[in-house]
């Protein structure tokens, strides 16, 4: 199976966080209706990545001949639903610039810890999971 188009999403994916922790740097307050948009931005790009990721890759992955292969699949998209929900309410939470420059220190902290864990994430699916989907 080919994951480039998964690794290229994933090279948006950081570039894009990149960029909001550049503009978040620069004064959440007075930057919250850019940092509101830039969340809106990932948001579409994330959004269509987890969908491909589920309608190609993890069920690509279970039909695997290989059962190690399908049950690292398997594990992989269970722990991706907590990511994802997660992702999903701080998106649905920080959308709205009045919201962020209200609560400049909450955002950061939620941003900090999901940020974390989907640049952690990222890194695993790039070591762990892509080469083994290249394989089948």
């Amino acid at each position: 199976m080919n994951v480039e188009k998964f690794k290229k999403d994933h090279n948006e994916i950081l570039a894009l966080v990149a960029e909001l922790r550049t503009i978040t740097q620069a004064g959440i307050a007075k930057n919250a209706d850019a940092i509101a948009q830039q969340i809106r931005t990932m948001s579409s790009v994330i959004k269509l990545h987890l969908a491909a990721e589920d309608r190609v890759l993890y069920p690509a992955l279970a039909k695997s001949q290989n059962p190690a292969v399908a049950k690292v699949g398997e594990r992989f998209q269970q722990e991706m639903g907590g990511i994802a929900a997660a992702y999903m309410e701080f998106a649905g939470k920080w959308t709205i610039g009045s919201k962020v420059s209200s609560n400049p220190e909450g955002f950061k902290e939620e941003a900090n810890n999901l940020f974390k864990a989907l640049h952690e994430r990222i890194q695993k699916e790039n070591q762990e999971l892509y080469p083994l989907a290249d394989q089948i």
